[in-house]
Protein backbone atom coordinates (compact mmCIF):
# COMPACT_ATOMS: atom_id res chain seq x y z
CA UNK A 1 0.00 0.00 0.00
CA UNK A 2 1.47 3.29 -1.09
CA UNK A 3 1.14 6.78 0.30
CA UNK A 4 -0.92 9.71 -0.93
CA UNK A 5 2.38 11.53 -1.43
CA UNK A 6 3.63 9.01 -4.03
CA UNK A 7 4.42 10.21 -7.53
CA UNK A 8 4.94 8.79 -11.00
CA UNK A 9 6.73 10.41 -13.93
CA UNK A 10 4.73 11.67 -16.89
CA UNK A 11 7.21 13.57 -19.11
CA UNK A 12 10.90 14.35 -19.49
CA UNK A 13 13.15 16.55 -21.60
CA UNK A 14 16.91 16.79 -22.06
CA UNK A 15 19.19 19.74 -22.88
CA UNK A 16 22.92 19.69 -23.63
CA UNK A 17 24.98 22.67 -22.47
CA UNK A 18 28.57 22.81 -23.80
CA UNK A 19 31.19 24.35 -21.52
CA UNK A 20 34.79 25.31 -22.34
CA UNK A 21 37.47 25.35 -19.65
CA UNK A 22 39.67 28.43 -19.09
CA UNK A 23 42.60 26.17 -18.17
CA UNK A 24 43.22 22.50 -18.86
CA UNK A 25 42.61 19.85 -16.21
CA UNK A 26 44.63 16.65 -16.39
CA UNK A 27 43.01 13.42 -15.29
CA UNK A 28 45.06 10.24 -15.54
CA UNK A 29 46.40 9.97 -19.07
CA UNK A 30 43.90 12.47 -20.51
CA UNK A 31 43.39 16.22 -20.38
CA UNK A 32 40.02 17.94 -20.12
CA UNK A 33 39.45 21.20 -22.00
CA UNK A 34 35.69 21.01 -22.56
CA UNK A 35 32.64 19.25 -21.17
CA UNK A 36 28.97 18.84 -22.02
CA UNK A 37 26.49 19.22 -19.18
CA UNK A 38 23.30 17.16 -19.46
CA UNK A 39 20.34 19.02 -17.96
CA UNK A 40 17.10 17.06 -17.51
CA UNK A 41 13.57 18.23 -16.77
CA UNK A 42 11.15 15.63 -15.41
CA UNK A 43 7.42 16.17 -14.83
CA UNK A 44 5.71 14.15 -12.10
CA UNK A 45 2.12 13.61 -11.04
CA UNK A 46 0.33 12.27 -7.96
CA UNK A 47 -2.96 10.36 -7.75
CA UNK A 48 -4.91 13.59 -7.34
CA UNK A 49 -3.64 14.83 -10.69
CA UNK A 50 -1.33 17.47 -9.26
CA UNK A 51 1.86 17.95 -11.29
CA UNK A 52 5.25 19.55 -10.82
CA UNK A 53 8.53 19.79 -12.73
CA UNK A 54 12.00 19.16 -11.38
CA UNK A 55 15.47 19.68 -12.78
CA UNK A 56 18.79 17.88 -12.58
CA UNK A 57 22.16 18.44 -14.20
CA UNK A 58 25.44 16.54 -14.46
CA UNK A 59 28.65 17.14 -16.44
CA UNK A 60 29.30 14.26 -18.86
CA UNK A 61 32.97 14.20 -17.93
CA UNK A 62 34.19 11.66 -20.47
CA UNK A 63 37.73 11.24 -19.13
CA UNK A 64 36.48 10.40 -15.64
CA UNK A 65 33.48 8.20 -16.41
CA UNK A 66 35.14 6.32 -19.25
CA UNK A 67 38.96 6.25 -19.13
CA UNK A 68 40.13 4.73 -22.40
CA UNK A 69 42.43 5.05 -25.37
CA UNK A 70 39.38 5.25 -27.65
CA UNK A 71 38.80 8.62 -29.30
CA UNK A 72 37.29 11.25 -27.02
CA UNK A 73 34.55 12.23 -29.45
CA UNK A 74 33.48 8.63 -29.91
CA UNK A 75 32.93 8.23 -26.17
CA UNK A 76 31.37 11.70 -25.87
CA UNK A 77 28.83 10.93 -28.62
CA UNK A 78 27.96 7.62 -26.97
CA UNK A 79 27.26 9.31 -23.63
CA UNK A 80 24.94 11.84 -25.28
CA UNK A 81 23.14 9.10 -27.21
CA UNK A 82 22.61 7.09 -24.04
CA UNK A 83 21.19 10.15 -22.24
CA UNK A 84 18.73 10.65 -25.11
CA UNK A 85 17.57 7.04 -24.84
CA UNK A 86 17.14 7.33 -21.08
CA UNK A 87 14.87 10.36 -21.47
CA UNK A 88 12.02 8.22 -22.79
CA UNK A 89 12.47 5.64 -20.03
CA UNK A 90 12.38 8.26 -17.28
CA UNK A 91 9.29 9.88 -18.82
CA UNK A 92 7.13 6.84 -18.20
CA UNK A 93 7.77 5.22 -14.83
CA UNK A 94 4.38 3.62 -14.15
CA UNK A 95 4.82 2.42 -10.58
CA UNK A 96 4.26 5.23 -8.07
CA UNK A 97 6.54 5.88 -5.13
CA UNK A 98 8.99 8.18 -3.41
CA UNK A 99 11.95 9.39 -5.53
CA UNK A 100 14.37 7.16 -3.63
CA UNK A 101 12.16 4.19 -4.46
CA UNK A 102 11.78 5.17 -8.12
CA UNK A 103 15.49 5.86 -8.50
CA UNK A 104 16.54 2.64 -6.80
CA UNK A 105 14.18 0.50 -8.87
CA UNK A 106 15.33 2.17 -12.09
CA UNK A 107 19.03 1.65 -11.40
CA UNK A 108 18.54 -1.91 -10.16
CA UNK A 109 16.06 -3.25 -12.71
CA UNK A 110 16.03 -1.01 -15.80
CA UNK A 111 19.47 0.53 -16.27
CA UNK A 112 21.60 -2.67 -16.39
CA UNK A 113 19.56 -4.24 -19.17
CA UNK A 114 19.30 -1.00 -21.10
CA UNK A 115 23.05 -0.47 -20.91
CA UNK A 116 23.65 -3.99 -22.20
CA UNK A 117 21.24 -3.43 -25.06
CA UNK A 118 22.76 -0.04 -25.86
CA UNK A 119 26.23 -1.54 -26.04
CA UNK A 120 24.99 -4.26 -28.35
CA UNK A 121 23.11 -1.82 -30.62
CA UNK A 122 25.40 1.18 -30.67
CA UNK A 123 28.81 -0.17 -29.82
CA UNK A 124 29.03 -3.32 -31.93
CA UNK A 125 32.68 -4.22 -32.24
CA UNK A 126 33.71 -1.28 -30.06
CA UNK A 127 34.58 -0.83 -26.42
CA UNK A 128 31.38 -1.09 -24.30
CA UNK A 129 30.27 1.84 -22.19
CA UNK A 130 31.13 1.17 -18.51
CA UNK A 131 28.67 1.14 -15.63
CA UNK A 132 30.02 4.37 -14.14
CA UNK A 133 29.24 6.17 -17.39
CA UNK A 134 25.71 4.77 -17.35
CA UNK A 135 25.17 6.03 -13.80
CA UNK A 136 26.37 9.51 -14.76
CA UNK A 137 23.99 9.59 -17.73
CA UNK A 138 21.18 8.48 -15.42
CA UNK A 139 21.88 10.99 -12.67
CA UNK A 140 20.31 14.19 -14.16
CA UNK A 141 16.96 12.42 -14.37
CA UNK A 142 17.22 10.92 -10.90
CA UNK A 143 18.12 14.36 -9.49
CA UNK A 144 15.22 15.93 -11.35
CA UNK A 145 12.72 13.49 -9.81
CA UNK A 146 14.00 14.26 -6.29
CA UNK A 147 13.65 17.97 -7.05
CA UNK A 148 10.16 17.56 -8.56
CA UNK A 149 8.96 15.66 -5.50
CA UNK A 150 9.91 18.55 -3.24
CA UNK A 151 8.33 21.00 -5.67
CA UNK A 152 5.06 19.06 -5.70
CA UNK A 153 4.85 18.88 -1.91
CA UNK A 154 6.11 22.40 -1.32
CA UNK A 155 9.09 21.50 0.87
CA UNK A 156 12.85 21.04 0.56
CA UNK A 157 13.74 17.65 -0.87
CA UNK A 158 15.90 16.79 2.15
CA UNK A 159 12.83 17.07 4.37
CA UNK A 160 11.21 14.11 2.59
CA UNK A 161 13.65 11.33 3.50
CA UNK A 162 11.67 9.88 6.42
CA UNK A 163 8.75 7.56 7.17
CA UNK A 164 6.18 10.30 6.64
CA UNK A 165 6.92 10.25 2.91
CA UNK A 166 8.68 6.94 2.23
CA UNK A 167 7.06 3.52 1.85
CA UNK A 168 10.20 1.45 2.45
CA UNK A 169 12.69 1.58 5.26
CA UNK A 170 16.41 1.21 4.61
CA UNK A 171 16.30 -2.54 5.24
CA UNK A 172 14.64 -2.88 1.82
CA UNK A 173 17.77 -1.49 0.13
CA UNK A 174 20.70 -2.21 2.42
CA UNK A 175 22.24 -5.20 4.18
CA UNK A 176 24.54 -4.70 7.17
CA UNK A 177 27.99 -6.23 7.23
CA UNK A 178 28.14 -9.42 9.34
CA UNK A 179 28.84 -8.81 13.02
CA UNK A 180 28.86 -5.04 12.48
CA UNK A 181 25.92 -4.27 14.75
CA UNK A 182 24.44 -2.00 12.06
CA UNK A 183 20.64 -1.98 11.89
CA UNK A 184 18.50 -0.73 8.99
CA UNK A 185 15.12 -2.17 9.99
CA UNK A 186 12.75 0.68 10.78
CA UNK A 187 15.31 3.32 9.85
CA UNK A 188 15.18 5.97 7.12
CA UNK A 189 17.82 8.22 5.52
CA UNK A 190 16.91 11.19 7.72
CA UNK A 191 18.38 9.35 10.71
CA UNK A 192 21.82 9.36 9.04
CA UNK A 193 21.70 12.98 7.82
CA UNK A 194 22.37 16.27 9.60
CA UNK A 195 19.44 17.37 11.73
CA UNK A 196 20.05 20.95 10.58
CA UNK A 197 21.84 21.98 7.40
CA UNK A 198 24.88 24.22 7.91
CA UNK A 199 24.70 27.45 5.95
CA UNK A 200 28.36 27.38 4.88
CA UNK A 201 31.03 24.78 4.18
CA UNK A 202 34.81 24.76 3.99
CA UNK A 203 35.82 24.62 0.32
CA UNK A 204 38.55 22.38 -1.12
CA UNK A 205 40.55 23.81 -4.03
CA UNK A 206 41.90 21.46 -6.68
CA UNK A 207 45.62 21.71 -7.48
CA UNK A 208 45.72 20.12 -10.92
CA UNK A 209 48.73 18.33 -12.31
CA UNK A 210 49.14 21.02 -14.99
CA UNK A 211 48.72 23.97 -12.62
CA UNK A 212 51.60 26.40 -12.24
CA UNK A 213 52.64 26.68 -8.62
CA UNK A 214 55.19 29.50 -8.88
CA UNK A 215 55.97 32.33 -11.29
CA UNK A 216 59.04 30.52 -12.59
CA UNK A 217 56.76 27.84 -14.05
CA UNK A 218 54.69 30.23 -16.18
CA UNK A 219 55.02 29.77 -19.93
CA UNK A 220 53.23 32.87 -21.21
CA UNK A 221 50.37 30.79 -22.58
CA UNK A 222 48.26 31.13 -19.43
CA UNK A 223 44.75 32.58 -19.47
CA UNK A 224 44.63 36.37 -18.95
CA UNK A 225 41.00 36.71 -17.89
CA UNK A 226 41.18 38.31 -14.48
CA UNK A 227 41.19 35.05 -12.54
CA UNK A 228 44.22 33.80 -10.60
CA UNK A 229 46.73 31.49 -12.21
CA UNK A 230 49.26 30.73 -9.49
CA UNK A 231 48.30 28.70 -6.45
CA UNK A 232 49.39 31.37 -3.99
CA UNK A 233 47.12 33.91 -5.68
CA UNK A 234 44.15 31.54 -5.41
CA UNK A 235 44.86 30.95 -1.73
CA UNK A 236 45.05 34.66 -0.97
CA UNK A 237 42.06 35.68 -3.07
CA UNK A 238 39.71 32.98 -1.76
CA UNK A 239 41.13 32.58 1.74
CA UNK A 240 41.63 28.87 1.09
CA UNK A 241 42.25 26.45 3.94
CA UNK A 242 42.03 23.11 2.10
CA UNK A 243 43.91 21.92 -1.01
CA UNK A 244 43.37 18.71 -2.94
CA UNK A 245 46.54 17.74 -4.81
CA UNK A 246 46.28 15.78 -8.05
CA UNK A 247 49.15 13.31 -8.47
CA UNK A 248 50.32 11.02 -11.27
CA UNK A 249 50.41 7.70 -9.46
CA UNK A 250 53.13 6.52 -11.85
CA UNK A 251 56.13 8.67 -10.86
CA UNK A 252 57.22 8.43 -7.22
CA UNK A 253 59.66 11.31 -7.29
CA UNK A 254 57.25 13.66 -9.08
CA UNK A 255 54.40 12.81 -6.69
CA UNK A 256 56.56 13.27 -3.61
CA UNK A 257 57.96 16.52 -4.95
CA UNK A 258 54.50 17.82 -5.84
CA UNK A 259 53.13 17.16 -2.36
CA UNK A 260 56.21 18.69 -0.74
CA UNK A 261 56.04 21.81 -2.93
CA UNK A 262 52.30 22.34 -2.54
CA UNK A 263 52.73 21.72 1.19
CA UNK A 264 55.43 24.39 1.43
CA UNK A 265 53.21 26.94 -0.33
CA UNK A 266 50.29 25.92 1.89
CA UNK A 267 52.29 26.40 5.08
CA UNK A 268 53.51 29.85 4.01
CA UNK A 269 49.94 30.95 3.28
CA UNK A 270 48.04 29.60 6.27
CA UNK A 271 46.39 26.57 4.61
CA UNK A 272 45.40 23.91 7.15
CA UNK A 273 44.69 20.74 5.21
CA UNK A 274 45.80 18.75 2.16
CA UNK A 275 44.46 15.65 0.46
CA UNK A 276 46.26 13.43 -2.03
CA UNK A 277 44.49 12.16 -5.15
CA UNK A 278 46.49 9.57 -7.09
CA UNK A 279 44.05 9.40 -10.04
CA UNK A 280 43.34 5.64 -9.79
CA UNK A 281 46.67 4.81 -11.46
CA UNK A 282 48.42 2.97 -8.60
CA UNK A 283 48.63 -0.83 -8.69
CA UNK A 284 50.49 -1.51 -5.42
CA UNK A 285 49.74 -0.07 -1.95
CA UNK A 286 53.48 0.19 -1.34
CA UNK A 287 53.68 2.99 -3.88
CA UNK A 288 51.42 5.14 -1.69
CA UNK A 289 53.02 3.92 1.55
CA UNK A 290 56.48 4.85 0.30
CA UNK A 291 55.44 8.42 -0.46
CA UNK A 292 53.60 8.83 2.84
CA UNK A 293 56.51 7.42 4.84
CA UNK A 294 59.00 9.67 3.06
CA UNK A 295 56.81 12.69 3.80
CA UNK A 296 56.54 11.62 7.43
CA UNK A 297 60.34 11.41 7.71
CA UNK A 298 61.41 14.36 5.54
CA UNK A 299 58.41 16.69 5.60
CA UNK A 300 56.59 15.93 8.88
CA UNK A 301 54.58 19.17 8.83
CA UNK A 302 53.25 18.39 5.34
CA UNK A 303 52.55 14.80 6.34
CA UNK A 304 50.51 16.01 9.30
CA UNK A 305 48.44 18.27 7.03
CA UNK A 306 47.25 15.36 4.84
CA UNK A 307 43.69 14.70 6.00
CA UNK A 308 43.03 11.73 3.71
CA UNK A 309 44.13 9.89 0.57
CA UNK A 310 41.68 9.52 -2.30
CA UNK A 311 41.27 6.42 -4.53
CA UNK A 312 44.83 5.57 -5.58
CA UNK A 313 43.80 2.21 -7.01
CA UNK A 314 41.91 1.08 -10.14
CA UNK A 315 38.17 1.65 -10.62
CA UNK A 316 37.09 -2.01 -10.64
CA UNK A 317 37.21 -2.92 -6.96
CA UNK A 318 35.85 -6.42 -7.52
CA UNK A 319 38.53 -7.20 -10.06
CA UNK A 320 41.35 -5.57 -8.06
CA UNK A 321 40.67 -6.88 -4.55
CA UNK A 322 43.84 -5.64 -2.91
CA UNK A 323 44.21 -5.37 0.85
CA UNK A 324 44.75 -1.66 1.55
CA UNK A 325 44.96 -1.73 5.35
CA UNK A 326 48.61 -0.70 5.23
CA UNK A 327 47.58 2.59 3.57
CA UNK A 328 44.58 3.31 5.80
CA UNK A 329 46.78 2.63 8.86
CA UNK A 330 48.80 5.68 7.80
CA UNK A 331 46.06 8.00 6.58
CA UNK A 332 42.28 7.69 6.06
CA UNK A 333 41.70 6.12 2.64
CA UNK A 334 38.57 7.09 0.71
CA UNK A 335 36.82 5.26 -2.09
CA UNK A 336 35.69 7.45 -4.97
CA UNK A 337 35.55 6.04 -8.50
CA UNK A 338 35.04 2.50 -7.14
CA UNK A 339 32.09 3.44 -4.92
CA UNK A 340 29.29 2.99 -7.43
CA UNK A 341 26.86 1.79 -4.75
CA UNK A 342 26.62 0.60 -1.14
CA UNK A 343 27.64 -2.96 -2.07
CA UNK A 344 31.02 -1.74 -3.27
CA UNK A 345 31.34 0.44 -0.18
CA UNK A 346 30.78 -2.75 1.80
CA UNK A 347 33.50 -4.54 -0.17
CA UNK A 348 35.80 -1.58 0.30
CA UNK A 349 35.34 -1.74 4.06
CA UNK A 350 36.25 -5.43 4.00
CA UNK A 351 39.45 -4.59 2.11
CA UNK A 352 40.47 -1.88 4.55
CA UNK A 353 39.16 1.38 3.08
CA UNK A 354 38.18 3.82 5.83
CA UNK A 355 35.80 6.19 4.08
CA UNK A 356 33.86 6.97 0.93
CA UNK A 357 33.73 10.06 -1.28
CA UNK A 358 30.19 10.62 -2.49
CA UNK A 359 29.17 12.25 -5.77
CA UNK A 360 25.71 13.29 -6.92
CA UNK A 361 26.75 12.41 -10.48
CA UNK A 362 26.29 8.74 -9.55
CA UNK A 363 22.63 9.59 -8.75
CA UNK A 364 21.18 11.29 -5.70
CA UNK A 365 19.55 7.97 -4.80
CA UNK A 366 22.80 6.03 -4.84
CA UNK A 367 24.70 8.72 -2.92
CA UNK A 368 22.11 8.73 -0.13
CA UNK A 369 22.06 4.94 0.19
CA UNK A 370 25.86 4.76 0.22
CA UNK A 371 25.98 7.52 2.84
CA UNK A 372 23.54 5.64 5.07
CA UNK A 373 25.43 2.35 4.77
CA UNK A 374 28.78 4.00 5.44
CA UNK A 375 27.49 6.00 8.42
CA UNK A 376 25.92 2.91 9.96
CA UNK A 377 29.30 1.15 9.77
CA UNK A 378 31.41 3.97 11.19
CA UNK A 379 32.97 5.06 7.90
CA UNK A 380 33.81 8.71 7.24
CA UNK A 381 32.27 10.62 4.34
CA UNK A 382 33.48 13.23 1.89
CA UNK A 383 31.68 14.83 -1.06
CA UNK A 384 33.90 15.23 -4.12
CA UNK A 385 33.41 17.43 -7.13
CA UNK A 386 33.04 16.60 -10.79
CA UNK A 387 33.85 20.25 -11.52
CA UNK A 388 30.13 20.97 -11.18
CA UNK A 389 28.95 24.26 -12.73
CA UNK A 390 25.49 25.81 -13.06
CA UNK A 391 22.64 23.76 -11.55
CA UNK A 392 24.92 20.77 -10.96
CA UNK A 393 26.62 22.69 -8.16
CA UNK A 394 23.48 22.94 -6.02
CA UNK A 395 22.60 19.28 -5.21
CA UNK A 396 26.36 18.66 -4.93
CA UNK A 397 26.72 21.22 -2.12
CA UNK A 398 23.46 20.17 -0.48
CA UNK A 399 24.68 16.58 -0.27
CA UNK A 400 27.83 17.73 1.52
CA UNK A 401 25.85 19.94 3.88
CA UNK A 402 23.47 17.14 4.86
CA UNK A 403 25.93 14.24 5.14
CA UNK A 404 28.31 15.85 7.63
CA UNK A 405 31.53 15.21 5.74
CA UNK A 406 34.96 14.82 7.28
CA UNK A 407 35.77 18.39 6.18
CA UNK A 408 33.59 20.59 3.97
CA UNK A 409 33.27 19.95 0.24
CA UNK A 410 35.43 19.94 -2.86
CA UNK A 411 34.29 22.62 -5.27
CA UNK A 412 36.37 23.73 -8.23
CA UNK A 413 34.14 24.84 -11.12
CA UNK A 414 35.12 28.43 -10.26
CA UNK A 415 38.70 27.50 -11.13
CA UNK A 416 38.07 25.89 -14.50
CA UNK A 417 34.96 27.56 -15.96
CA UNK A 418 33.72 30.36 -13.65
CA UNK A 419 31.89 32.23 -16.40
CA UNK A 420 29.73 29.19 -17.17
CA UNK A 421 27.74 29.80 -13.98
CA UNK A 422 27.26 33.55 -14.26
CA UNK A 423 23.41 33.46 -14.49
CA UNK A 424 23.19 31.13 -11.48
CA UNK A 425 25.74 33.12 -9.48
CA UNK A 426 23.60 36.26 -9.79
CA UNK A 427 20.98 34.48 -7.66
CA UNK A 428 23.29 32.31 -5.54
CA UNK A 429 26.56 34.26 -5.28
CA UNK A 430 27.86 32.27 -2.33
CA UNK A 431 27.69 28.98 -4.24
CA UNK A 432 29.95 30.02 -7.10
CA UNK A 433 32.68 31.87 -5.25
CA UNK A 434 34.81 30.97 -2.25
CA UNK A 435 35.32 33.60 0.40
CA UNK A 436 37.32 33.11 3.60
CA UNK A 437 37.79 29.56 2.39
CA UNK A 438 34.09 28.73 2.38
CA UNK A 439 31.00 28.50 0.17
CA UNK A 440 27.72 30.00 1.40
CA UNK A 441 24.47 28.04 0.99
CA UNK A 442 22.11 30.56 2.60
CA UNK A 443 20.50 31.54 -0.72
CA UNK A 444 19.12 28.00 -1.19
CA UNK A 445 15.55 28.36 -0.07
CA UNK A 446 12.17 26.98 -1.00
CA UNK A 447 10.96 23.61 -2.30
CA UNK A 448 12.96 20.92 -4.02
CA UNK A 449 16.67 21.66 -4.20
CA UNK A 450 16.02 25.39 -3.86
CA UNK A 451 17.27 26.25 -7.34
CA UNK A 452 14.96 29.31 -7.61
CA UNK A 453 14.89 28.80 -11.36
CA UNK A 454 12.34 31.57 -11.84
CA UNK A 455 15.03 34.05 -10.76
CA UNK A 456 17.86 32.63 -12.89
CA UNK A 457 18.14 34.36 -16.27
CA UNK A 458 19.55 31.57 -18.39
CA UNK A 459 18.47 30.85 -21.96
CA UNK A 460 18.65 27.12 -22.56
CA UNK A 461 19.41 25.61 -25.96
CA UNK A 462 16.51 23.75 -27.47
CA UNK A 463 15.90 20.28 -26.04
CA UNK A 464 17.75 17.38 -27.61
CA UNK A 465 14.65 15.30 -26.95
CA UNK A 466 11.25 15.64 -25.25
CA UNK A 467 9.13 12.64 -24.24
CA UNK A 468 5.72 12.10 -22.69
CA UNK A 469 4.75 9.01 -20.74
Amino acid sequence: MGKATDIRTVAAALHFLPVQTRVALKFGAETLTQVTCARARVKVSDDRGRTAEGWGETPLWVQWVWPSTSAYEERHAALKSFCIELTDLWASIRSPGHPLELGHDFVETVLPGWLQGFNQRQRRGKEPMPWLAALVCCSPFDLAVHDAYGQLHGCPTYETYHAGFMNRDLAYYLQPAPRSGAVFQGKYPAEFLAAQRPESLLAWHLVGGLDSLEASELTGKEAHDGYPVLLEDWIRRDGLKCLKVKLRGTDVDWDFGRLAKVGSIAIRNGVDWLSADFNCTVSDPEYVNGILDRLRDEQPRVYGMILYVEQPFPYDLERHRMDVRSVSARKPLFLDESAHDWRLVKLGRELGWSGVALKTCKTQTGALLSACWARAHGMSLMVQDLTNPMLAQIPHLLLAAHTETIMGVETNAMQFYPEASRPESAVHPGLYQRREGRVDLSSLQGPGFGYRLQDIKRELPGPAVECSG
